[in-house]
Order: structure tokens, then sequence, then C-alpha cells
């Protein structure tokens, strides 16, 4: 064996990474002590960026493609490490493969609630979840401020970082999209929409961006859910009156369809007398305006000249002018009635 098969056989001559996780950002690419051939093949498939590191200096990037390395491709190594024209020899570099691919279905929620001010119920505590997707935007920047020099960097690495700054943004959103409470269900879309541009630019600076964000569902406190639990109620009830009359009948059906009836004793009676006093009230309050009509259409007379009604106690018809006399007339024969007649005793004309 020659020198030179010596050297091939302690350097590299294919460089790749095929991801068989879900959850990898970055791999550091496994030199097991051996150095790069020059010349040698670098595969770098897509959804992947290659980056070459020479002593801790960010060097050449690579997009997906198939290389062969050479000092025409590897402008920043060539300078770094000085190399002269026709260089041939193997050398030495670290190799990362970021994943650029979106990593989808991520979870977020609030931990704590989250404090906002409503136009309607004033200050609310929220809370709210759902699911987002992000991807490595700019692999450079991740590589400088998030990844170091460990092996490997996953989405676990760097998604306690996004939901911590998605929750800090959350009530922010809310607030400069001024959704009322009431109507937040109804804006999920629109809402999603402003987290989203509150976000990205603040994880900007971690070489990524949100793909995605969607709001699943945002709880309201007890006490607001019970407050559109009632106006909800009120809508469908529409007018009180008759859905008092209605229930006091329905207690009433129900009692006598009971077995005990209304004859039971104790809370049997009482309960009995206050729904019948219910349905009392209920009724009355139809009743009243056609029982207070009554008088006022029995009481005056009519004109024995025109026929027309005359106010009681009134001395001349407002009608023709024609003077009344002090005991009613029939409407009918004009001849007087007798007061307190309910007929009249010469035509019989009910009065």
């Amino acid at each position: 064996m020659g020198i030179f098969d010596v050297l091939r056989s302690q350097a590299i001559d294919v460089i790749e990474w095929s991801d068989s996780s879900s959850n990898t950002i970055v791999h550091k690419y496994d030199m097991n002590g051996k150095e790069i051939m020059m010349g040698a093949q670098l595969t770098v498939r897509e959804s992947q960026v290659a980056i070459f590191v020479n002593e801790g200096q960010l060097a050449d990037i690579f997009q997906p493609g198939r290389y062969e390395l050479q000092t025409s491709n590897m402008p920043i190594m060539t300078a770094l490490k000085a190399w002269k024209f026709g260089f041939n020899s193997p050398f030495k570099a670290d190799v990362y493969f970021i994943n650029t691919r979106q990593f989808l279905d991520l979870k977020w929620g609030t931990a704590n609630p989250v404090m906002m001010r409503d136009a309607e119920f004033g200050m609310i505590r929220l809370r709210a979840f759902g699911n987002y997707a992000f991807r490595v935007v700019d692999p450079e920047t991740l590589l400088r401020e998030c990844f170091g020099t460990a092996k490997t960097y996953t989405v676990e690495d760097i998604e306690g970082q996004i939901k911590r700054t998605v929750v800090s943004n959350l009530s922010d959103a809310i607030a400069e999209s001024k959704i009322p409470a009431l109507d937040i269900a109804a804006n999920y879309d629109e809402l999603a929409g402003y987290v989203l541009q509150a976000v990205n630019p603040k994880v900007a600076g971690l070489g990524v961006q949100l793909t995605a964000f969607t709001i699943e569902n945002v709880s309201l406190p007890e006490e607001v859910e019970k407050a559109m639990d009632r106006r909800t109620s009120m809508g469908v009830v529409g007018d009180l009156n008759k859905y008092t009359q209605y229930q006091a009948a329905e207690a009433l059906r129900e009692s006598a369809n009971n077995p005990s009836g209304m004859a039971g004793a104790g809370v049997g009676v009482g309960a009995g007398v206050a729904m019948g006093q219910a349905f009392a009230s209920a009724m009355q309050a139809n009743q009243a305006p056609a029982a207070q009509a009554a008088p006022a259409a029995a009481a005056g007379s009519f004109c024995p000249a025109c026929g027309k009604p005359v106010p009681a106690g009134a001395r001349f018809c407002p009608n023709c002018g024609q003077k009344q006399s002090a005991d009613p007339v029939c409407p009918a024969c004009g001849e007087p009635v007798p007061a307190g007649a309910k007929f009249c005793p010469n035509c019989g004309k009910k009065m």
C-alpha cells in the first residue's frame, strides 16, 4: 500500500446526512478523527444547508445540491487557511447540517392566566392554547446565537423560548386587535394574525420564523362565561311577561299531574299557593287593561238627534249641539231611559 493509499484511507471523501429523526434542527457531521479530502463529494439534500466551520469561524455555506469540494467553491475556507492555487491535501473542518424544513404541530399554552383590558368587562384573565409551526430562515444566525458547539440541536432546545415569546405577546396582540372578549371565539384567525406579526420580529434574532400560528381555544373567566349564558338566555326568552305566564301555566299543569296533587301538606301546599299567586299575577297583567276599558265604554249616553256618544254630564251634544236631557236616552228610538236601566222600556234596546 502506497503513501497516497494510506492518506486516502484516513480521509473522508463523501459527506452527507440523512435525517432519521423528526425534531433535529442542527447535526454536526461526525468526522471520526478523519480529515476531509480535497475533491470530496458533498451532498446537501432539499430542506438542508451545510456550513463549514474552521477553527470556530463560520466559513462557506452550501445550499441543496451536490458539490465536489475545491478551492474554487470554498472561497472563505481557502482564505482562512491561506491555501495556494492547486492545493490538494486533506484538511480539517467542522461540518454542520441545518434542517430548514417546517417543524409542525408544536403546542403552546398559557401556564398562567393572561391579563387583558376589555371594554365591557374591564380587567379579565384569559387562558389560551393552540399550536404553531416554525422553520430556520437564517442558518448562520442560528449557529452563532443558539447552537454553540453541541453535536445536535433539537426542537426541544428552542421551543421553550418560542413559547415564552408567544405567551408574553399574546395579551399585547389582543389589546392591539381591540377584539371584545365576547367576540374572541369568532375572531381566532384575526387574532392569530396579530400574534404572528408581534412574535416574528422577536424570534428573528434566533434565526427562525413562525410559519403558522393557530388558536384552538381561549377560556374566559367563569363569571364572564355565566354573564354570556345569561345574555344568551335573555335573547332566547324574548318577552318576559309571556315567559312568566308560560312558566306559571306549566307549573300548575305539572302540579295537576302529580299523584299527590295540590292536596299534599307542608311544602306541597305552600308551593301550590305560591304558584297560584304567580299565575294570577301574570294573568292579571293582561286582563287589567280590558277590565279598565269596560267602565270607560259604559260611561255616558247617546245624543237623541244624531245618535253619537255624549260624555257623562254633558248638557249639549259635542257632535251636533243638541241640548241633552237629564236622563239618558235610547240610541235606537231616542226616548228617555231611566237611570240604571239595562234595556230601553220603549223599544227594548240593550243599553
